[in-house]
C-alpha cells in the first residue's frame, strides 16, 4: 500500500539548512494501522505531510500503491489535530462532511446518504443540521473523522488527532478510531506523542530520533485486536511494549542523537 524510500527532507538555505528527515524507508501493508511516535521536533509530522503529497521530499520517494506521490492523491484524506479549523463554520455538520465529496462523482442525493452514514458511524447523526461551534471539541474532532471515512480513502493520515481534546473523550476518540477501522479496509497512519496511544491503537510502532528524524524502531505490537481501554492498559503485553517504546523515546531525548 505505501512504500516510503530513503526520503529526506530540508528546510530552509546554505547554512541556516536544517534536516528534518534522513534516510527514512518505511513499507506498510495494506489494512495496518501503524502509529508513529517521537519527541517534539523529530519530524513525524513533516513525514506526514511529505506522504500526503502537501511537501516535496528532497531527495527519495513515496509509493501509494505503487504509484509515486506528486501532489495530493485521490485515493487519500488527513485529519489534523486543529479541528476548529478544518472545519468550516458556516456550514452544517453535514454539509461539512459533504463537502469533501464534490470531486467524487456522486449525485447530491449520493453525496448526502454517504455523509449521514458517515456521521452515524461516528455517533453524530443527531447533530447532522448543528453547526459546528454547536459541538464540543470532541464531537467536532469526531465530525472530522467521519469527513475522512466519507470519502473512502485507501488510506487516512492522522496528525496528533486527539491531542487537543481532553483524557476522556481521548480515550473514546481511540476506541471510535479503532471501530472505524475494523468497518473498513482503510490503511491508518496516526503521528502521536502518546506512547500508551501508540500502543494501545496500533498494529505496530514506529519510534523516530530526534532532529533529523531517522526510524529507531519498529515495533509489532502483539495485543488482541479487541481492545478496551481497562483491560488492554493492564495486560503484561501492554506494559512491556509501552515500557519499551517510553524507553526508546526517552533515550532518544536524552541523546539528543539520531
Amino acid at each position: 500500500m505505501l512504500e516510503v524510500l530513503k526520503v529526506t527532507h530540508t528546510y530552509g538555505r546554505a547554512q541556516e539548512l536544517h534536516t528534518a528527515l534522513e534516510d527514512v524507508s518505511l513499507e506498510v501493508p495494506a489494512g495496518e494501522l501503524v502509529s508513529i511516535v517521537g519527541t517534539s521536533g523529530c519530524g513525524k509530522s513533516t513525514l506526514l505531510r511529505a506522504i500526503a503529497g502537501l511537501i516535496a521530499p528532497a531527495s527519495g520517494e513515496i509509493l501509494l500503491s505503487g504509484v509515486p506521490v506528486r501532489g495530493v492523491p485521490d485515493n487519500l484524506a488527513v485529519v489534523f489535530q486543529d479541528y476548529s479549523r478544518s472545519l468550516l463554520p458556516w456550514l452544517s455538520v453535514r454539509d461539512n462532511v459533504t463537502f469533501a465529496l464534490r470531486q467524487r462523482r456522486m449525485s447530491r442525493a449520493d453525496r448526502r446518504t454517504a455523509a449521514l452514514d458517515a456521521l452515524g458511524a461516528v455517533g453524530l447523526a443527531d447533530s447532522a443540521a448543528k453547526y459546528p461551534w454547536q459541538l464540543s471539541g470532541g464531537m467536532q474532532q469526531r465530525v472530522a473523522i467521519a469527513r475522512a471515512i466519507a470519502y473512502g480513502p485507501a488510506l487516512l493520515l492522522m496528525d496528533e488527532p486527539f491531542g487537543s481534546v481532553d483524557a476522556q473523550t481521548r480515550e473514546d476518540l481511540e476506541d471510535l478510531l479503532l471501530r472505524v477501522r475494523g468497518d473498513t479496509d482503510m490503511t491508518i497512519l496516526v503521528v502521536t506523542h502518546d506512547i500508551d496511544e501508540s500502543v494501545y491503537i496500533g498494529d505496530r510502532v514506529i519510534v523516530m530520533s530526534p532532529s533529523p528524524g531517522r526510524i529507531v524502531a519498529d515495533l509489532a505490537v502483539d495485543l488482541p485486536k479487541d481492545r478496551d481501554q481497562i483491560t488492554t492498559r493492564e495486560l503484561p503485553e501492554f506494559v512491556h511494549l509501552r515500557g519499551e517504546v517510553g524507553r526508546l523515546v526517552r533515550g532518544q531525548a536524552l541523546s539528543g542523537t539520531g
